[in-house]
């Protein structure tokens, strides 16, 4: 609605202006420009309105600001003002309901103490009439019957639960008898069983034996006896040719080795005697080497080469069995335990801590040290 009065007046203003502006000229027409004088009354009017016409607007805008800061102010104030109000009268609110409650409380738990004590003296003036009266007391005969019938109601369970053991043991004997009957029958079914498979074993063992018996007199009966005769003959014959190479290989090598060993000499080179006297010799100091060289002689756990074996203590003339001097016991480098070399066909082998000299040949021991690895 301002804008258009603004609008509006504006509007008729300037057309007023306008109108003022041609009857000034159509009654004084304009001079030339040489012609020096004052200005006329119709330009210092126009003038003065189109100076006054810019301080007319700023005065009315600052007027509408100055308007709407006074509205606004008075709505926040208005609105805080209508808030504190609303706030009050919750506060007063609230206060009044639980003033309220609490009399209420109050007064009902009066009237509930008045009433029970109330009730309380008319129960016993009931009660004592009744007595002068001779009529029974009700309370008192409920409570009697329900002691009866809580008695009645213990028996009754009582005789449930004794007919119901009864029941469990005549059940259990049932059972058992029943399990004793069923084992019994179980047991003569797998004897039957087991001596059925008897017979069948010992038949079909038999029958087995009486045919190997018939392919063995086969065997023999056929025309391979000479050649297993003869390959049995052959193979003997080339283990008596291997064994004899084999010893007089050993000799010579025995003889052809070094003549002076732990410090004595073997006569003729002959393996057979070995030379117990090196470990009185100084080259030959394993105690010593062993102290300057522990970790060397810590060579692991010995796993024994078959299950159940179990440690002896050897010494020199006992045989041991040739599982104990595999070459995987064998000591392939003496010298690095400072020990004297070997030759022939013997070799050091490591016992389980104890390291022996064995004839490969026999199995006897030559030579033996208790301990010597840790």
């Amino acid at each position: 609605m301002d804008m258009t009065h603004w609008m509006k007046t504006r509007w008729l203003k300037a057309s007023a202006l306008g109108a003022i502006a041609a009857t000034l000229a159509l009654v004084n027409p304009a001079q030339p420009a040489h012609a020096a004088g004052p200005l006329s009354l119709s330009a210092a009017v126009a003038a003065e309105l189109a100076g006054e016409q810019p301080n007319r607007r700023a005065q009315r805008r600052a007027n509408r600001q100055s308007t709407r800061a006074n509205r606004r102010g008075s709505r926040q104030a208005n609105r805080a003002s209508r808030r504190t109000n609303r706030q009050a009268n919750r506060a007063q609110r609230r206060s009044d309901r639980s003033a309220n409650r609490s009399s209420r409380r109050g007064r009902d738990a009066r009237a509930g103490m008045v009433r029970s004590e109330v009730n309380r003296s008319e129960r016993r003036a009931r009660r004592v009439v009744n007595a002068r009266a001779g009529q029974p007391d009700r309370n008192l005969q409920r409570r009697i019957d329900r002691r009866e019938q809580r008695a009645e109601r213990a028996i009754e369970g009582r005789d449930r639960g004794l007919q119901r053991r009864d029941f469990r043991r005549v059940d259990r004997a049932e059972r058992r008898a029943d399990r004793s009957a069923d084992r019994r029958v179980d047991r003569r079914a797998d004897r039957r069983v087991d001596r059925a498979e008897r017979r069948g074993f010992r038949d079909g063992a038999r029958a087995e034996r009486r045919g190997d018996r018939a392919e063995n007199r086969r065997i023999r009966r056929n025309a391979e006896r000479r050649g297993f005769r003869q390959g049995v003959r052959n193979e003997r014959r080339r283990d008596r040719i291997e064994d004899r190479q084999i010893r007089r290989n050993a000799f010579r090598n025995g003889a052809r080795a070094e003549r002076f060993r732990g410090g004595r000499q073997f006569r003729g080179g002959n393996f057979r005697r070995w030379d117990h006297g090196w470990r009185n010799s100084r080259r030959f100091n394993w105690r010593g080497h062993r102290f300057n060289n522990r970790a060397a002689f810590r060579l692991g756990r010995y796993y024994a080469p078959f299950r159940g074996a179990f440690y002896n203590r050897l010494s020199i003339g006992l045989f041991l069995d040739d599982l104990f001097f595999q070459p995987r016991y064998f000591i392939n480098d003496p010298w690095a335990f400072r020990l004297p070399e070997v030759y022939g066909p013997y070799r050091w082998v490591r016992y389980y801590d104890d390291v022996v000299l064995v004839d490969i040949y026999t199995g006897e021991v030559v030579d033996v040290i208790h301990d010597f690895f840790w």
